[in-house]
């Protein structure tokens, strides 16, 4: 008889411990992920992801994978800063958006105007290809001039306005990075993640 309730005593405590790491490597594997997609800037990002009406954390996923949120960042094609602006695109944002400020080429190494040009950007993008984050996103990445000349194709887009496949490797993990970021930004920082914390 008292071998019984040892045993299903240890049998018990087993359980509560297995049920202990379980919780501990949820939270422990929660606070990992808190830590990779952090909400740094997050006064700039609401700020020019309100004034462009951008869901902020989408302008996370795309910080984090443009820069990891270096804001001396710089691509092996010259694009700069936080969310990556190459010259070209930097002189027509400012065409839009500031031509009349002394806002330079090397400032996109300042987060405030890394971000404000950015988001411009991303909405432009997302307003020309009706709000398609993973046609937008590859518009982002490549150019409206290539996504455009792809939408041309059935092979690509069953409506001409979204793309459906992504030819281009570095096309594709760049969707599919972005993808995968917002996604994760939505479940920690988004309302079921708020509830969660």
């Amino acid at each position: 008889m008292k071998a019984r309730p040892r045993r299903l005593l240890c049998i018990l405590l087993a359980i509560v411990i297995l049920a202990g790491a379980v919780l501990l490597g949820n939270n422990l594997r929660r606070r990992f992920l808190y830590f990779s997609y952090p909400q740094k800037y997050d006064t700039l990002v609401t700020t020019w992801a309100q004034a462009y009406g951008l869901d902020p954390l989408l302008v996370y996923a795309f910080i984090r994978t443009e820069s990891g949120f270096k804001s001396t960042a710089e691509s092996n094609v010259g694009a700069r800063g936080l969310m990556q602006i190459t010259q070209s695109t930097f002189d027509w944002i400012k065409s839009k958006i500031a031509p009349e400020e002394a806002v330079t080429f090397d400032d996109l190494y300042n987060p405030e105007v890394n971000i404000r040009f950015g988001c411009y950007y991303l909405q432009r993008c997302l307003t020309r290809y009706e709000s398609d984050i993973p046609t937008a996103a590859a518009a982002y990445h490549s150019g409206w001039g290539t996504v455009d000349a792809l939408l041309k194709y059935d092979t690509y887009s069953a409506d001409g306005v979204r793309l459906d496949l992504f030819p281009y490797s570095q096309m594709q993990n760049y969707v599919s990075k972005i993808g995968k970021a917002y996604e994760i930004y939505q479940r920690l920082y988004g309302t079921e993640g708020e509830e969660e914390r």
